[in-house]
C-alpha cells in the first residue's frame, strides 16, 4: 500500500497521517490530545511516544540508519523470530541469520487504526515472505497492536498456522527508553532475579538484592522473571513503569560506548528494559494456536 492509499484508507485528520523519508521510508505520525507517536511501517518500528505535557519516553538515536533493510537504533525494534544471536549456525548460505531475527527490518502492512477516546489504537501485521521462507520460518502470522495515548501498551501476537508442526520461537519488544542520564538512573522489580551476564561471558550471577544501577556496559538476561520494572530518572524527574504479561524473560542493556549509528554522547541518554521470551525460555505454540506477548508502559511524574 502506498502513501496516497495508506492517507486515504486509514488517515484522520489531524490525528493520524503518513508521511514518507527522503530514504523512502513511510510512517505514521500520531498526534492526538493524549500523546505525540511515530511508527515506521519497517519493522512496525515505534520511535516516538510522548504523552501530552511531557518529556519523549522514548530514546531514538540522532545517528539511526533510516534506510530501507537497516535497523533503527532506539524506540522499539520488534525481535522475532529469535532473540540476539541466532542459534543456528547455517541458517543461510552457511552463516547464522541477523542479529534479532527478520522481523525488525521486514515492512509491515497496517491493518487497522482507530480512535477510542482519547487513545489511538494501531494494527500491523507480518506475514511469511521470500525473507522468512529463506530462514525456514513458512508457517506463521504475526499481529502487533499499540494502543497510544497517555499511557502506551504493546502487544504482540504470533499465530501457528502450521497443519502439524509447533512453531518455536523468541521474541522481544527491545525498548529504548530516554533518560535524563543513566548514571543517576536506578531499577526496581528484579532485586530478587539472578541474572545472566553477557558482558562476563555469560556467566550466571546471583540476584543482587538491591536496585540496579548503572556504572558501566550492561547487558543482563534476567530468566522467569514476570516482575513490573520501574526506571527511577532521578534527574528526568520521572518514573517510568514497565508491567509486562505473558513474558518470563527481562533484558537490560546499555552499551556504554559510541556504536555505528550511536554518537558518542547518546548512550548516557538511554536505558533499555525489554520485554522479551528467549533464552531459558523460548515460546513453543501449537498448530492453530497463537501466543501473546504485553508490555504497558506509563509514566510518573515526581
Amino acid at each position: 500500500m502506498n502513501l496516497t492509499q495508506l492517507n486515504e484508507d486509514f488517515g484522520l485528520p489531524g490525528m493520524l497521517r503518513f508521511e514518507q523519508t527522503p530514504t523512502g521510508l513511510i510512517y505514521a505520525e500520531v498526534s492526538t490530545p493524549a500523546a505525540a507517536a511515530t511508527v515506521y511501517l519497517q519493522g512496525a518500528h515505534l520511535t516516538h511516544w510522548q504523552p501530552t505535557g511531557q518529556q519523549p519516553v522514548l530514546f531514538l538515536s540522532r545517528k539511526s540508519d533510516l534506510e530501507p533493510g537497516k535497523p533503527i537504533r532506539g524506540g522499539v525494534p520488534i525481535a522475532f523470530p529469535w532473540f540476539a544471536v541466532d542459534q543456528k549456525a547455517d541458517r543461510i548460505n552457511g552463516k547464522p541469520g541477523p542479529s534479532h531475527g527478520f522481523a525488525r527490518t521486514e515492512n509491515w502492512t497496517l491493518a487497522f487504526a482507530a480512535l477510542s477516546g482519547d487513545d489511538l489504537h494501531l494494527t500491523f501485521t507480518l506475514a511469511p515472505n521470500a525473507t522468512s521462507r529463506s530462514m525456514g520460518f513458512d508457517h506463521f502470522r504475526v499481529a502487533f497492536q499499540l494502543t497510544i495515548g497517555r499511557t502506551l501498551t504493546m502487544q504482540l501476537t504470533v499465530a501457528n498456522d502450521a497443519p502439524v508442526a509447533p512453531l518455536v520461537f523468541e521474541e522481544a519488544l527491545h525498548t529504548y527508553f530516554a533518560v535524563a542520564d543513566v548514571h543517576e538512573v536506578s531499577v526496581t522489580g528484579l532485586e530478587p532475579t539472578a541474572y545472566i551476564d553477557k558482558t562476563d561471558n555469560f556467566k550466571l550471577k546471583p540476584a543482587l538484592h538491591a536496585p540496579l544501577t548503572f556504572t558501566g556496559f550492561t547487558d543482563r538476561i534476567y530468566n522467569h522473571t514476570k516482575a513490573t520494572c520501574v526506571l527511577h530518572d532521578v534527574l528526568g524527574k520521572r518514573r517510568i513503569v514497565v508491567e509486562k504479561t505473558n513474558s518470563d524473560t527481562t533484558v537490560v542493556f546499555n552499551p556504554w560506548k559510541e556504536l555505528p549509528d550511536l554518537g558518542p554522547d547518546e548512550w548516557h541518554e538511554l536505558l533499555c528494559v525489554e520485554t522479551v521470551n528467549a533464552a531459558e525460555s523460548p515460546v513453543t505454540v501449537g498448530p492453530g494456536k497463537a501466543h501473546t506477548m504485553q508490555a504497558h508502559i506509563s509514566v510518573e511524574v515526581v
